[in-house]
């Protein structure tokens, strides 16, 4: 799909679609955005956050990036676009849950297992942010029978690369004090994209379960 493509389709929006939103976002302009959910999905163009959780305008706040990963709390004040958000979500918007939701087929996971190095200058970023990536590649390699498939690996790395963002984002101060107070829920999650079917980390069985709405607040 190229532009001319996309131009034609926000037409279509605003003539036809927006209608049926127009009083939810007038709302939303009067009243302000008040979310509950943080959304940290891959910036994969399969995956879209509001379609997959049946959501609508106003209810969640999203970061989208490669991998869906959540870079470990620098106190530092150079630019961190997903930390700016994190804690603009959790301090200011106050949401009560973090979703990071990992997805299969992920580019971001695949690159880990390639045998060639992402050395072009062009590139530099995203090698640097791929080592994020790095800690769940190694705990599957570790853990995983000599014997298991690449779609296996792939498929174990994808999800064990979504539960250990959950504890890069307890790096945060905020984050950290907000859980430990009961006010925030950190919550891991895979996407498939064959069937649309979603599984939650539940972490006394220590596995993904299909996620359903009677699981609420058990994932």
């Amino acid at each position: 799909m190229g532009i001319h493509k996309i131009i034609e389709g926000s037409e279509r929006f605003r003539k036809e679609k927006f209608k049926k939103y127009q009083h939810k976002f007038e709302k939303l302009v009067r009243e302000g955005q008040q979310p509950k959910v943080l959304f940290i999905g891959c910036s994969d163009s399969r995956v879209l956050p509001n379609l997959i959780t049946n959501t609508g305008p106003g209810d969640l706040f999203v970061i989208r990036n490669i991998g869906n990963f959540v870079a470990p709390y620098k106190p530092d004040e150079d630019f961190h676009s997903t930390a700016a958000a994190i804690e603009y979500a959790v301090s200011v918007l106050e949401v009560e849950d973090i979703i990071v939701c990992g997805h299969s087929h992920c580019g971001a996971i695949g690159a880990l297992f390639k045998k060639y190095k992402l050395e072009a200058p062009s590139l530099i970023h995203v090698k640097r942010w791929l080592s994020l990536g790095e800690s769940a590649k190694e705990f599957v390699l570790s853990h995983m029978p000599p014997e298991a498939s690449q779609e296996d690996m792939l498929d174990a790395t994808e999800k064990v690369s979504a539960v250990m963002q959950l504890e890069n984002l307890m790096t945060y101060p905020v984050v950290k004090e907000r859980v430990e107070e009961g006010k925030l829920f950190l919550n891991a999650w895979h996407y498939d994209i064959e069937s649309g079917e979603i599984t939650c980390y539940e972490s006394e069985a220590q596995e993904f379960i299909p996620i359903t709405s009677s699981q609420e607040g058990a994932c």
